[in-house]
């Protein structure tokens, strides 16, 4: 079953469209889809208070309740990928044996790193390695005693603190993303299917995917992308706006952040009218000079040495932990667990659709060991080095120079000022602050240009060339989504929408596997 063609199905883009107002949508999922989130966007907006109480309620059920199945399943997702990269299916290309990729390193690269955490980089960078310094996992005693530092308890709340930042953005959440995009990759590229979450079933379920099956993945996989793309949109604007308020001194309230949500969002709405090439391509490779500007600033004015001896630490530390963070039974810190792991594997998984979507798409012409080594690697030492140069210089500025910026933001909690906190302490703090403000803002802006164009592709059958009205439609209600969980209770809501999401799709993605492994068994190597 796995070896069949498109011609041999008949499975084609968009083959079961409806055209109705000039749009070309796939039915049901569309109308779902579309009729269900505008509902909850006028339910959530009239009923602000019960939703945010049933939505942080929800969330501790959920991590509480789940947490064995996101920490299974993530560990699932390593293991696979890692299994497949040293066995001879590694030698499979993704779209045959005469393709060529269509991008270039530094192009695939920009888009793999802006689309896959762009903004959560830039709000957790600074924040969690001073949080699990206060407070460390895995039973490290804490170093603070009443307000005052213990210092022989440091090295080792450190080094901990480092090996779970690490550990929330390393080889876990670009294995989701792998998983997904391997299959649909193969799917799309290898056995012409449309590009759409459905594709990647074809393996178990057959022709049945083009029926109700089908449409309930597709269905949940909005969802997912949806609320996933929500959360960061929210995380980014609070973000931004706490970097212009303190810069600027512009009000940071409910209605100064829904109106950058507004005037972002319409930055995107322009970015989705320019295209892929003109739009998303440009604005990751932008963001890339951006977040690479930031770094080398941070590294070359910040604590060097430290910096540089504390990548190659940070990696061991986090190399040395990984099983016990990695371990869900019998563990004590459970509110490490739940409040952290339990929430990033879920917001991962509901970021999945939309990461994993766009990555196969940019990704033809690659073998699956070069993909998969590509997307799990690189974007791990990447966010290695970012979290040490900002994490550590953050805690440089603690316990080196007693400066208590950062850790006031996160006692307070606060964690929005965090990264202004830490750049307030270097020079030139008002223009790296600035870069800081713009690099959420066009974060933002290529996330949110990204996600519709893959909740639009899904909701239109597989189809790439889809009307861009539809694709104007979905960006603007992920800004929408995003202020409607802000204004009904925070962070916490924008958590809850991310975990509620994610359950679902996590049970998804583990069948996924068995039929990843099918399709590539079936394909010449």
């Amino acid at each position: 079953m796995a070896d069949t063609s498109v011609e041999e199905h008949g499975l084609e883009p968009g083959q079961d469209n409806v055209r109705i107002l000039g749009l070309d949508v796939h039915n049901p999922v569309f109308f779902v889809s579309a009729v269900l989130i505008v509902a909850f966007v006028i339910l959530a907006l009239i009923f602000r208070e019960t939703a945010g109480n049933m939505l942080g309620g929800l969330r501790v059920w959920l991590t509480s309740t789940f947490d064995w199945v996101f920490m299974i399943s993530a560990n699932l997702f390593v293991v696979f990928c890692l299994a497949v990269v040293v066995s001879p299916l590694g030698k499979v290309r993704l779209g045959g044996k005469d393709a060529v990729p269509e991008y270039s390193y530094a192009g695939w690269f920009a888009m793999l790193f802006a689309a896959g955490m762009g903004i959560g980089l830039m709000f957790f960078g600074v924040l969690e390695p001073m949080y699990h310094f206060n407070n460390p996992p895995l039973g490290v005693a804490s170093p603070l005693v009443d307000g005052e530092v213990v210092t022989e308890a440091v090295p080792a709340a450190r080094e901990v603190a480092m090996a779970a930042t690490i550990f929330h953005w390393g080889l876990h959440p670009w294995a989701i993303y792998a998983v997904l995009a391997l299959s649909l990759a193969l799917a799309a590229y290898n056995k012409g299917l449309p590009l759409s979450i459905r594709s990647a079933f074809y393996p178990i379920f057959g022709e049945r995917v083009r029926g109700w099956i089908g449409h309930v993945i597709d269905t949940m996989a909005v969802f997912a992308t949806l609320f996933g793309l929500a959360t960061s949109l929210g995380l980014g604007a609070s973000q931004a706006m706490a970097g212009l308020n303190e810069l600027y001194g512009i009000p940071n309230t409910e209605t100064s952040t829904v109106v950058l949500i507004l005037i972002i969002t319409a930055m995107a709405l322009a970015s989705v009218v320019a295209g892929l090439d003109a739009g998303v391509k440009r604005l990751s490779e932008i963001n890339m000079v951006l977040a690479l500007a930031l770094l080398l600033f941070i590294i070359i004015f910040g604590p060097t040495l430290a910096i540089i001896t504390g990548f190659f630490a940070n990696s061991w530390a986090y190399v040395k932990e990984l099983p016990a963070l990695s371990n869900w039974i019998g563990r004590e810190d459970t509110g490490f667990m739940h409040g952290w792991t339990t929430f990033y594997w879920a917001w991962w998984i509901s970021w999945s659709p939309f990461v994993g979507m766009f990555i196969a798409r940019v990704s033809m012409g690659r073998t699956v060991r070069e993909f998969i080594t590509c997307v799990l690697i690189i974007p791990t030492l990447v966010s290695i080095l970012w979290m040490t140069t900002f994490g550590g210089t953050a805690l440089d500025q603690f316990l080196i120079e007693g400066y208590t910026g950062v850790q006031e933001t996160v006692v307070d909690y606060v964690p929005e000022l965090s990264l202004f906190a830490m750049l307030a302490d270097l020079p030139l703090a008002s223009i790296s602050s600035l870069i800081g403000i713009i690099l959420v803002i066009v974060f933002f802006v290529t996330s949110s240009d990204s996600g519709s164009l893959v909740i639009d592709t899904i909701t239109a059958g597989g189809k790439i060339d889809a009307p861009v009205a539809q694709r104007v439609f979905w960006a603007t209600f992920e800004g929408l989504v995003a202020i409607v969980l802000l204004l009904g209770g925070g962070l916490a809501a924008l958590q809850a929408g991310a975990i509620a999401t994610g359950f679902p799709f996590a049970i998804l993605l583990v069948v996924m596997l068995y039929a990843t492994w099918r399709a590539l068994a079936n394909e010449e190597r």
